[in-house]
This record gives structure tokens, C-alpha cells and sequence, in this order.
């Protein structure tokens, strides 16, 4: 697959991370293997994981592509882009073509990301799994490798203001990959939500402690912060979508007009 713009971008990114003063506290990369097809399975708690996630695979020296929805891939800017570092575009309408086209990357020896929460998780912690990480991966014949990425939703998430002031750490921690066999998809994917919050939970305690002092909105309720709760959240995002779907209707309605 012919790269252009990817690895110019990438420099370009690492250069940013240096003026923008960030440590990176890395571990478990070498589970991304050097050659063949590889899923991974990344946490979502911001709008700029496309960009950290791919460090995963880094040491590895690999190119990530990841599965993102087709409204970025509408964007004017966004989606030249995102087609000249040949992500997936997926349309949550019908989304057995984007898996198709995951499942030949896989098998052409390419890495592919994806988001198994497919949306942004407001509390930090992890949300239900859609299946599709596990399904695809059995029908390539890939692993999964499991990725938590932490410190990427103090720059830029749902209900804050971006922040890229410097000094922040970003962790990105990987676990040994996973084998789906595709005869329970359910229960692989229990599976890898199981290690990826056991992944969590050890990159969150391993943080530097100094960065997240209790009471931060950027930590999960759960280990003393003010992120609002998995219940909370799940609120969030139905309000959140009710106020999507009435401003769809309204632009309908307009028109019509």
C-alpha cells in the first residue's frame, strides 16, 4: 500500500508532541507484531485518539488504519486525508462494507484500528463493546491486540474545553494479543473488554500521580475524580443524542420549507 502523506504527517506529529513537552510512558508495544495482520482494539476518551493510537504500533514500525465513521470522512479537510492514510471509512448505516474492506486489509498484512466503545466514553472508564472488533479479526485470522491509551482526553474530549498546554504525559500501554476464533463472539469480546479494563486500570494507577490529583474532572469517579460516573454518562450521551436527532429534524424541516 502506497504511503505519501502518512509518514510525513507522523514526523510532523512527533515533532508537536516535543514542542508541546509530553512524556511518553509506553509499555507492551512489542506485543504489536513487526510483520502480518494485526487488529487493535483501542479505549476512546478523546477526540484525538486517532493520532496516539497509532503509537502503539511505532516500535514496531507499522502504519496504522483505522475504522473511523463517515461523517470525518466528509469533512472537506478530514476526508483527503483520512482516504491518503487509507483508514476505513464506516457508515454506521451499513457497516458490513467497511468491515469487508477491514477484513482484506487484515489479510493483506496490514494493522487496523478500531474502537471497540465506537463512540467517545464521558466517564473515562469503559463502555459496552460492539462485537465487531472480535467478528472481524476471526475472519481475517488476526490477533487483537488490546491498546489503553491515557492522557489524550486532557487535550481534547466531549464537555471540556482543548486544552494543549505542555508538560502532559501520554500512556499508551498494550497487552498480549488475543485469538478469537469466531465461534463466540459475545464471549471474546466479554474477553477482551475484561483485559482491556484490567489494561485500563493499570495504566490509570501507574499515571503519574501528580497529573491527576483527586478530584480532577480527567479521572473517573471511581478512583477519586470528577468525571461523572458510567450511569452518569450513559444520561450524557442519551441527551446528547436526543439533541442530534432534534437538530436533524429541524434541518429536514427547513428544507421541506
Amino acid at each position: 500500500m502506497r504511503d505519501l502523506t502518512y509518514p510525513p504527517v507522523i514526523l510532523t506529529a512527533k515533532t508537536l508532541f516535543r514542542a508541546l513537552g509530553q512524556t511518553f510512558q509506553m509499555s507492551g508495544t512489542e506485543h504489536v507484531p513487526r510483520t502480518g495482520g494485526v487488529m487493535l482494539a483501542v479505549n476512546h476518551i478523546s477526540y484525538v485518539d486517532f493520532v496516539y493510537g497509532g503509537l502503539a504500533a511505532n516500535p514496531s514500525k507499522r502504519l496504522v488504519r483505522f475504522m473511523a465513521k463517515k461523517e470525518i470522512f466528509d469533512h472537506p479537510v478530514g476526508g483527503p486525508v483520512m482516504r491518503s492514510f487509507h483508514h476505513i471509512e464506516v457508515d454506521r448505516g451499513a457497516g458490513v462494507a467497511s468491515a469487508a474492506k477491514a477484513v482484506d486489509y487484515l489479510r493483506s498484512g496490514e494493522v487496523v484500528g478500531i474502537f471497540p466503545e465506537a463512540t467517545i466514553s464521558r466517564s473515562f472508564q469503559l463502555k459496552e463493546f460492539k462485537t465487531g472488533a472480535v467478528r472481524i479479526a476471526a475472519e481475517a485470522g488476526v490477533p487483537i491486540v488490546p491498546v489503553i491509551l491515557w492522557g489524550t482526553h486532557r487535550m481534547m474530549t466531549k464537555d471540556h474545553d482543548r486544552d494543549f498546554s505542555r508538560g502532559k504525559t501520554i500512556a499508551v500501554s498494550c497487552a498480549p494479543p488475543l485469538h478469537p476464533t469466531g465461534a463466540d463472539p459475545v464471549g471474546d469480546t466479554a474477553t477482551l473488554h475484561r483485559v482491556m479494563s484490567s489494561l485500563l486500570d493499570e495504566t490509570i494507577r501507574t499515571y503519574p500521580a501528580h497529573e491527576q490529583p483527586p478530584g480532577s474532572w480527567w479521572l473517573p469517579a471511581a478512583y477519586g475524580g470528577s468525571a461523572p460516573t458510567p450511569e452518569e454518562a450513559v444520561r450524557l450521551d442519551a441527551e446528547e443524542k436526543r439533541a442530534r436527532a432534534a437538530r436533524r429534524a429541524e434541518k429536514r424541516a427547513a428544507k421541506r420549507k
